[in-house]
């Protein structure tokens, strides 16, 4: 059986949860693939906060260099999140050989040219489904099962707070800043939420998809975008009342010029298929010219979910590797 020895970057939320599926999973994932994963080492500073399980002596390491300079270390998985030094850490991995998964959606997003170029050029993979749409194969299909057609339409509710928010909002008829707490409570909104209500989070996730549906850059900053903090209880009720609902979307057109793109709350007809996409669940709905109208359902988030997609790319390359 093969082994494959991995680097795990933060063992936070995320990272949490990708260790625990691989422990809980390790029988299953052996007898499915024949490849025996393994967590060599993990970077994480706070080692001695409970995280409910445990991790074996000698496993912790404060130095990123534990990691990249083990040459018994194949694949790095990066969870650390935010843009640095998360991206400076995955090029690191790159140039010493190692290939790279990552659910950042924040750093590929601002350095995809980067990250991609390096990952060539050292002859190692990178891949970052996890990053769009948590548990929910997106990129895969995309680039791999999809890639026969010519996209002209791209439509997504990529970020579950917001959906949550909106959906409580609409079928409650609760206020914003009710709403708001209790997704924190839940654990659906972070403690400070600007980036997904304020969409953020959605512009990130639109830049990335579309380097891949449509193929050109564009940065999440030049990504016209609006949050959903504005939205009120008389806005959701009129557009009820004419047979829709309010979601946050993130958008992209191809036209005759190239690609229109912004992330806003929009009104849906109550008979599209997002439409009834409600709570914490994410979708995206594309146009193919072969496939024609196709959607993508499932949680985008949670570390369960997005662990599901980080080990599915480990397990791919390693496959390769």
């Amino acid at each position: 059986m093969k082994r494959i020895n991995i680097g795990l970057l933060g063992l936070g939320n995320i990272g949490g949860g990708t260790y625990q599926v691989l422990e809980l999973n390790h029988g299953h994932i052996e007898n499915v693939t024949g490849l025996d994963l393994r967590i060599k080492k993990i970077l994480e500073i706070d080692t001695e906060r409970d995280r409910g399980f445990t991790v074996a002596p000698g496993v912790f390491t404060q130095d990123p260099e534990d990691i990249f300079g083990d040459p018994e270390i194949d694949i790095v998985i990066e969870l650390l999140g935010g843009i640095e030094p998360a991206t400076a850490f995955m090029a690191g991995a790159m140039k010493a050989g190692k290939s790279v998964v990552t659910a950042n959606k924040a750093a590929v997003a601002a350095n995809y040219e980067l990250l991609t170029d390096t990952a060539e050029e050292n002859g190692v993979l990178f891949r970052f489904e996890a990053s769009v749409g948590g548990g929910i194969p997106l990129i895969g299909a995309i680039t791999e099962h999809l890639c026969a057609n010519e996209f002209t339409e791209l439509l997504g509710i990529m970020n579950g707070t917001t959906n949550y928010i909106l959906t409580k909002m609409g079928e409650e008829g609760r206020d914003y800043e009710d709403v708001l707490k209790e997704a924190q409570a839940l654990g659906f909104a972070e403690a400070d939420p600007t980036a997904d209500v304020e969409g953020h989070d959605v512009a990130n996730k639109l830049s990335i998809l579309m380097s891949l549906v449509f193929g050109i850059r564009v940065r999440p900053e030049e990504i016209p975008t609006t949050g959903i903090s504005r939205v009120t209880k008389q806005e959701i009720d009129e557009a009820a009342s004419e047979g829709c609902v309010i979601k946050l979307l993130a958008s992209a057109y191809r036209t005759k010029d190239g690609v229109d793109c912004f992330v806003q709350p929009t009104r849906l007809n109550k008979g599209h298929p997002l439409a009834d996409v409600r709570n914490e669940f994410n979708a995206l709905f594309l146009k193919g010219n072969a496939v024609d109208d196709l959607m993508l359902y499932g949680k985008g988030a949670g570390p369960f979910p997005t662990a599901s997609a980080v080990l599915g790319d480990v397990i791919a390359i390693a496959r390769k590797l």
